[in-house]
C-alpha cells in the first residue's frame, strides 16, 4: 500500500446535494479532495498507470477530483474521499499481468473445421434435388 503525502492534497468544504432540509442549504458538509498526479511523490509507474485509466474523476490535467456527500459530518466525508482516492492509487499500484500469446491446440483446431465442414453438409442438403 502506497501512502499518499498530506501536503499533496488540497480540501475544500462545500455544500452538498440532495435532500436534507434547511441544513443542506446552511452547513458545507460535503468534502472535495484535489489530487494533482503529475506534480505527486508517486512513483512514475502508478503516475503513468493512473493517468493512463479511463476514470472520470481524473481531469485532462491529471488532477483527481472525488466529491464525497455519503455522511452527515465533514469529517466522516473527508475519511471517505481519502479512502477512495487511496482506493484508487492501490488499484493503480497493481501491475497487470502480462498477457502470454498462446496458440490453438492442433485438436481445437481439428473440431473447429469438422464443425465447420458439418455445417457446410447440413446447408447444402437443405439444396434442391439436381441444383448444388
Amino acid at each position: 500500500m502506497i501512502s499518499i503525502a498530506a501536503h499533496e492534497i488540497e480540501w475544500t468544504a462545500i455544500r452538498a446535494q440532495g435532500a436534507g432540509g434547511q441544513n443542506v442549504n446552511k452547513v458545507s458538509n460535503a468534502a472535495q479532495l484535489r489530487f494533482d498526479i503529475p506534480a505527486s511523490t508517486l512513483p512514475h509507474a502508478i503516475k503513468e498507470r493512473l493517468l493512463a485509466s479511463k476514470d472520470r474523476r481524473i481531469t485532462a490535467q491529471g488532477v483527481v477530483i472525488i466529491k464525497a456527500q455519503r455522511h452527515r459530518s465533514l469529517d466522516q466525508n473527508r475519511d471517505d474521499a481519502l479512502a477512495r482516492l487511496q482506493a484508487l492509487v492501490d488499484k493503480a499500484a497493481k501491475a497487470p499481468r502480462i498477457r502470454k500469446p498462446t496458440r490453438p491446440t492442433r485438436s481445437s483446431q481439428r473440431r473447429r473445421v469438422d464443425s465447420k465442414v458439418r455445417r457446410g453438409q447440413i446447408k447444402s442438403a437443405r439444396a434442391k434435388v439436381g441444383e448444388e
